[in-house]
């Protein structure tokens, strides 16, 4: 009986281990023993069994790549001396690094490729000491590499590539949108710029030896380190564009994957024009303290509106990205993605410009109608709620030398309905004409945001003045080139946002003569506000050298009330915030510019 017993016990064992065996997944045979006790002695028997498997430890790690949006149109250019607009910056801003450096959250100056300078007694020669540890790269299709000259040596980056660069933006042919900037502040840049001479040792841009540059700037100005770090002051690889003894001349095209080099944290990858673009990490940046190596192994960036690019979100495709205005009120209250966001500082202007030499809007009364008939808070409660400010200025307050609201109350343009139709009224009567009569359009870069808004305004006109404005929108890249053309529309939609956080940035820089939106030839406006008084040429070339920061503030305040008011030649209408959404696994910086993210500093996290 006891014997029988044991071996119903073993048998039981043995099926139940076979019923396990037949139910899992096999993951490992196991071979047990199993002592008998039977009569007369002991019996070993061996049980073979597979135990069922142990549950996993190692959950699949999320893809180290951040997926975001840039917006409808093409990323215009990846050329350092022809980008001017956010998308083509913040690759350019990844892929090279200037000179100087700006931290996107705090604004402060960096060393970047120049680890130090020195200044001359008169503080207007600069000597900035490159690093010498910088490799150009290139993706080749599996992998990033060091791009090597002919002599099979690895290229590095050096100051001759920095004058190089320098240069060729400032050469007539490359027509750089930024050469201005350059032409402000460096001995001899306007002269070359312009054509008056074709000799480039007359520019203030010197490379010393293959580590030392030396630039001089017209004015001993604090900003002069800050613009020399901007993207139209970067290398480009001169041997790729013109050629060498071992390298094919790619011209305009060196930009285009497969051939594109760069130096930075990362350099291209994908570019697959009007649908994504993707840049990689470059592992040969050796990094710094002010740009690290990234941790992300790629960023990735699809080209589409908002309302898609949301849906994107949701669905888990993208990373993060800006919101529709359409939406916002829903994110606000949803419980998942109210969490993830958050409205950013960004130090930049939304507003409208006019060409003031475009029929009806020549005239000073129309423009400051216009002006004075937008609603600015209405629009932001209502249509934008994105926590923006009505701007009554243009130069957005926590710039240095800009006004604020708390020091200056009244000025700039305000919302004035009656004085309003009263402007628009004398103008009507002095020309035999009623608001019927008066044709205007609008015209605004492809997105359903900037839609949205220009639907408002055009109602607050409708309502205030019974002007029907009508509304045309470019994609992206044709816009630019048509608002900075002798065809620029009456009134036409911009925005801008820090280069380096100075009211001369934005006041002097965009729209003195020659500036950002004001491109002239031979001093003489054609395009953008097609705009110049003499009086505000001089306040910003006072405001720009003054040392005392109340003065300095008090000459932008008196530069800003021409423009805004007394000429006119622009509307401002918010100072921006940048709303957004982030997923929960990326630990990120938010930048204050908004021109460019420091994608190196993101992180994904597994946890």
């Amino acid at each position: 009986m006891l014997r029988l017993k044991l071996w119903t016990c073993v048998s039981m064992l043995i099926i139940v281990s076979m019923f396990l065996a037949a139910c899992q997944t096999p993951t490992e045979t196991v071979v047990q023993t199993v002592v008998v006790k039977e009569p007369g002695g002991e019996k070993t028997i061996v049980v073979t069994t597979t135990p069922a498997p142990s549950k996993p430890t190692d959950v699949p790690k999320r893809p180290n790549v951040i997926r975001a949006n840039f917006g409808v149109g093409d990323v215009p250019t990846l050329d350092p001396g022809l980008a001017e607009d956010s998308s083509s910056i913040t690759i350019i801003e990844e892929t090279f690094v200037g000179l100087t450096r700006l931290d996107e959250v705090t604004s402060l100056l960096n060393p970047g490729m120049a680890t130090k300078w020195d200044l001359s007694d008169d503080g207007k020669t600069y000597t900035f000491h490159i690093r010498n540890d910088v490799p150009w790269v290139k993706w080749n299709g599996s992998q990033v590499i060091k791009v090597q000259d002919c002599e099979g040596q690895d290229r590095l980056v050096n100051a001759y590539d920095f004058e190089y660069g320098i240069l060729r933006a400032l050469k007539p042919e490359t027509a750089s949108p930024y050469a201005y900037l350059l032409t402000f502040v460096i001995e001899g840049a306007e002269d070359f710029n312009a054509g008056v001479t074709e000799d480039p040792t007359g520019v203030g841009v010197k490379a010393i030896d293959d580590w030392t540059l030396e630039i001089t700037f017209l004015d001993d100005a604090a900003y002069n380190a800050s613009i020399v770090g901007l993207w139209t002051a970067m290398p480009v690889p001169r041997w790729l564009i013109e050629g060498d003894d071992c390298t094919e001349a790619r011209g305009d095209r060196w930009i285009e994957p497969g051939f594109f080099e760069s130096y930075g944290p990362f350099t291209l990858k994908e570019w697959i024009h009007d649908s994504v673009i993707s840049i990689v990490k470059n592992p040969f940046w050796p990094g710094d303290e002010t740009t690290p190596q990234s941790k992300i192994e790629e960023v990735s960036w699809l080209m589409l509106d908002q309302a898609p690019a949301l849906a994107e979100y949701e669905a888990g495709n993208l990373d993060w990205t800006q919101l529709p205005l359409s939406d916002m009120d829903r994110i606000k209250t949803d419980p998942v993605m109210s969490q993830e966001y958050v409205v950013a500082p960004n130090l930049g202007t939304y507003f409208y410009g006019f060409n003031t030499k475009a029929p009806f809007v020549d005239d000073v009364r129309v423009r400051l109608a216009l002006s004075m008939a937008v609603d600015r808070q209405g629009l932001v409660d209502n249509v934008t709620k994105g926590g923006q400010i009505p701007a009554q200025w243009f130069a957005r307050p926590g710039l240095a030398g800009a006004p604020t609201l708390e020091s200056h109350p009244d000025l700039g343009v305000k919302y004035d309905p009656e004085q309003a139709k009263t402007l628009l009224q004398e103008y009507l009567d002095e020309k035999g004409i009623t608001a019927a009569d008066v044709d205007l359009a609008l015209m605004f870069n492809t997105s359903s945001g900037h839609q949205t808004i220009a639907e408002a305004i055009q109602q607050m006109w409708k309502d205030v003045l019974g002007i029907n404005v009508q509304l045309t929108n470019q994609e992206w890249k044709v816009f630019l080139q048509t608002t900075k053309s002798k065809d620029t529309p009456q009134l036409w939609r911009s925005g801008w946002n820090l280069d380096y956080p100075d009211a001369n940035n934005f006041t002097r820089e965009v729209f003195a003569v020659n500036g950002a939106d004001n491109p002239a030839e031979n001093g003489e406006p054609y395009g953008g506000v097609n705009w110049k008084n003499e009086k505000f040429e001089e306040l910003v070339k006072q405001a720009a050298v003054e040392k005392d920061p109340a003065k300095r503030v008090e000459l932008y305040a008196q530069a800003e009330q021409i423009l805004c008011y007394e000429d006119a030649a622009i509307i401002p209408l918010y100072w921006y915030t940048t709303p957004q959404l982030t997923k929960p696994w990326v630990k990120r910086t938010f930048s204050t510019g908004g021109n460019a993210q420091r994608y190196e500093k993101w992180e994904i996290l597994q946890d």
